[in-house]
Parts: structure tokens; sequence; C-alpha cells
């Protein structure tokens, strides 16, 4: 019997085979089992609140113009301070300022729990709090992103961590909006609120139980404006992450916002109530909970790029055949294409940055991935609810879906000049042989 090569091929004989249990090997690390346990607890809870929000918006104000101002409120500042934030990751501890981001969003959602279940709180409360939320997130996004390599001992098992910790998100994004759901029709958005408050305490415990190595990385003697300027200069011009971060960009400008319109469809054009717009988020998490799966069981990043055009465009005909739709059931299995397409484009991105991007610039490029959704999505928001307000939800679906089906085809035609610079990269990562893949078009896994 043929011996572990070394100590990660002797962790590997817990997994005897076959993709499926191949999928969870990143949950051998204790680290990173920790984190999905407490993590998934608390991404529910953020879930349950979101819906919550939505709702209670909604039912205030009747107006798709104000949904999107609420959003734009909660992810602006996250955008504005991105740049900022992404320096300041990489000269802290990030696990501290994990907890201490963790444990802010706890203050904030107590908050919307005590006002709301006290029946004070004003439009103008939201807005503040969302606003301070996307404050938090502006640090805690690229914290989380670039802290998997510390909870992950096995670099190899990186790609499989990130896609475990999307099927993390969108298994929540199942049963969060379900239980908000059942929640709000019984008792009000406030307990919403304030099961989320709670529920940061099991990612705070997890975090506190690990045991960290530091990173051996050279502090960089350099300015804040300098390391700033050399992110910036690195994400704008290495081809592949620029034209990832282009494309994430668009699509959360013009597809992700139909989020904010989702309790338009529920109320307005299919004519239920909460427990609908639970329904249709829950089938969004379906599809992007599939997708996570279809990641994770993924051997290796190699065969990515052109999973991301395919991915978009069935997000954006997803959406456009939704803007269409008037029956519960076909809107439902267009949200489970929808969440599909959503989740594959965003994940795969993810991945592919993290395999390229060198560990020193790692939080500051995770702060532009964070920032290409920030940074545009609340300006989607902002135009989704003013275009519903003009010519209805279901046209602006249809025509934010038609932006990203021509996003998709621009990335499409960038594919070569993208594989070109990432070929040499992969091959020096013995992620490809030291061979032309042209000579090999047939073969899936040596196609970029």
């Amino acid at each position: 019997m043929k011996k572990p090569a070394n100590k990660s091929d002797a962790r590997d004989t817990s997994f005897p085979g076959g993709s499926i249990s191949h999928a969870w090997r990143a949950l051998r690390h204790r680290n990173f089992k920790l984190f999905f346990f407490g993590q998934g607890i608390s991404v529910i809870g953020t879930w349950i609140m979101r819906l919550g929000t939505s709702w209670l918006v909604y039912r205030m104000t009747q107006s798709a113009l104000l949904l999107g101002v609420v959003s734009f409120a909660g992810q602006i500042l996250s955008f504005a301070l991105g740049p900022f934030a992404g320096v300041w990751v990489e000269r802290l501890n990030r696990r501290k300022l994990l907890v201490g981001t963790q444990a802010a969003a706890a203050v904030q959602a107590l908050a919307m729990a005590a006002l709301t279940l006290a029946h004070v709180i004003t439009l103008w409360e939201i807005i503040a709090l969302s606003a301070l939320l996307g404050v938090i997130n502006a640090f805690d996004m690229p914290a989380r992103h670039s802290f998997l390599v510390q909870m992950v001992d096995d670099r190899n098992d990186l790609s499989n961590a990130i896609a475990i910790n999307s099927s993390l998100a969108n298994g929540a994004r199942l049963i969060g909006p379900a239980i908000a759901g059942l929640v709000i029709a019984a008792v009000g958005e406030g307990w919403c609120f304030l099961i989320n408050g709670v529920s940061f305490c099991a990612v705070i415990a997890s975090l506190l139980l690990m045991r960290i190595k530091p990173l051996n990385i050279r502090r960089n003697a350099t300015s804040m404006f300098e390391q700033m300027r050399e992110g910036w200069e690195y994400v704008r011009t290495f081809r592949p992450i620029r034209s990832i971060l282009l494309l994430f960009a668009l699509t959360s400008l013009m597809g992700y916002p139909y989020a904010v319109l989702l309790p338009i469809f529920a109320g307005e054009v299919l004519h239920g109530g909460a427990h609908t717009l639970g329904w249709l988020t829950a089938a969004s998490g379906i599809g992007a909970l599939v997708s996570a799966f279809s990641l994770a069981i993924r051997k290796s990043v190699v065969g990515l790029t052109r999973m991301i055009p395919i991915a978009v465009a069935m997000f954006g005909g997803a959406l456009i055949l939704f803007g269409l739709s008037h029956a519960l059931w076909l809107s439902l299995v267009l949200m489970v294409f929808a969440g599909f397409g959503m989740m594959q484009g965003a994940s795969a991105s993810n991945t592919i940055i993290q395999s390229l991007v060198p560990e020193d610039k790692r939080a500051r490029a995770m702060s532009y991935y964070s920032m290409a959704f920030f940074g545009t999505a609340p300006f989607g928001s902002l135009l989704a609810g003013a275009l519903a307000h003009q010519i209805g939800a279901p046209h602006t679906v249809m025509v934010t879906g038609a932006f990203c089906v021509a996003g998709s085809l621009w990335f499409a035609l960038e594919l070569p000049k993208i594989r070109a610079v990432m070929r040499p990269i992969y091959q020096q990562m013995g992620l490809l042989p030291a061979r032309d893949i042209d000579l090999f078009p047939g073969e899936d896994e040596l196609a970029i």
C-alpha cells in the first residue's frame, strides 16, 4: 500500500475518493470547521434581518424608490471606505478585527430591534442604521475574505473553502427568509432584528476558539496612500482581475438590485405578502446553494473562467423572464435559475482572484472585489427604485437583465486574452502542465 507523501496527503485519507466527500475537504481544518458552524448560525440571522428590513420599509412607505434609498444608504459608505479598509486590514490582526466588526454588527441589529419593538422607529433611523452597517461591512468583508487563507492550513484546499463558504451563505439564504416570513407574520419585524443580534454570538465564539498561526508577511513601511496606489495599480493593470471586476461591477449595478424590488413583486405582481417574499428569496437561495455545491466538488480552480460568462448570461436571462411572469410557480423556478447564475458568477470570480493574487496584496485585492459590489450596487438600487417608480418593477428587471446578458458577451470576447495571461501563472503554480494548453482543446481540465 502506498504511503502518503506528506502530512497534507495523510489528512486526505479521511476522504476516500468520490467527489461528494471531496467537496467537504476544507472542513478537515479545525479553524475552518469552527468558522463554518459559527458563521452558519450568524448568516441565517443576517438573512432574517435583511428580509425583515425590506418588508418593514415596504410596509411603512409602499415605495419602490425608498426601498432603493435604504439599500443605497447601506452600501455607499462601504464603497467609499473600501480602499482605506483594504490597507487597514493588511496592517491589523484579522481575527481581532473580525471579532470587532461582528460585535459592532450585533449592536446595530439590537438597536434596530429595540426601536422597532418599541414602535418608535422611523425611516430616517432605518437609513442611519443601514449606513452604520455599511461602515462595518467595509472592514468586515475584505477581512473575512482574506482571513480564509489563515483558517485553511493547506493552500490546495483554499478554493474548496471559498466554495463551502458560499454554500454556507446560500444555505442561510434558503433558511433565513423562510424563518423571517413566519416571524414577521407571527410577531413582526422587530423580532427578526433581535434574532440576528443574538446570532452574532456564535461567530464571535468561533473566532475566539481558533488557534491561528500568524502570517509570515513582510510589513510594508510605505505610507497608506502609497499602499492604496500600489493596490489600485495592481488591479488596474492585471488583465484577469481587471476584467473580472469590471463584469462583477456591471452585474452588481444592473442585476443584483433585483432583490430590492422583490417586495414589489411579492405584493403587487404576485398578490402575496411577507410569506411570498420569503418564498421568492428562498428560491433564489436554492439556486445559489446548488451553484455553491457544484463549485465545492471541483478539484481545481482550472476551468472556472469559462463559467463566468455562462453564469452571468443565465442570471440576466432569468431576470428578463422573471419580469414577464405573473405566476408564482414560474417566478419561483426563475428565481432558482437567477440565484444559480448570480452565485456561480460571484463565487467563481472570488475563487479566481484569490488563486491569482499574491499574499501581500490579498486584502487590498479583496477590498476592490468588495468595492465592485458596494461601489455599484447602491447606485443600482437607486436606479432600480427610480426605474420601477417610472416604468414598473417587471420592466425594470427586464432592462437590467438585458445589460447582464450584454456584459457576459463582452467577457466571452475577453477570454482569450485573459487566458493568455493566466496560463503561465497556473503553470508556475503547478495547476497546468508546462505546455501549451491550446494543443489539448478537448480536455476540460486544461481549459482555463
